[in-house]
């Protein structure tokens, strides 16, 4: 009767341990280098980055943003299925010791006010969603700039 208990219990926290992870969605990365420079430019379409830079950031605190707004998006189930987005996201990063790095080019779609917004990778057809805090702070810096 005990053996029986002892299973049970270990088969209940395993399953309740099992369904925490599954909650947990994976996030967008960066390279772990210090960001230089993050372009915005209006897109063209999927699959390329439109090189007409309508907008840039250079300042601490907006690199810290867009480096926070990046990596805090969650991954969606699904792929892209929808429009054209908005813009395109170039991040650069600072050279190293081994020269200039590769820079992260990311799909835009701007949420409303109150909406989530999507980032995709250029070249990737995995979907990434912002929170609404960050598409408010988003739509600040690129609508008030642009």
């Amino acid at each position: 009767m005990k053996t029986v208990r002892s299973t049970l219990l270990i088969l209940a926290a395993a399953m309740i341990l099992a369904a925490c992870q599954s909650d947990r969605s994976e996030t967008m990365v960066l390279l772990d280098e210090k960001i230089s420079k993050v372009e915005i430019s209006t897109s063209n379409g999927l699959g390329g980055m439109n090189e007409e830079v309508l907008l840039y950031f250079q300042d601490k605190d907006s690199l810290s943003f867009f480096e926070t707004a990046i990596t805090t998006a969650r991954k969606q189930p699904g792929k892209v299925d929808f429009t054209e987005p908005d813009y395109d996201v170039m991040v650069e990063y600072e050279p190293n010791n081994e020269g200039d790095l590769p820079a992260h080019g990311i799909h835009l779609w701007l949420g409303d006010e109150g909406h989530n917004s999507t980032f995709v990778y250029i070249g990737d057809d995995a979907v990434y969603h912002a929170t609404p805090e960050i598409t408010k702070k988003l739509r600040g810096l690129i609508l008030s700039e642009g």
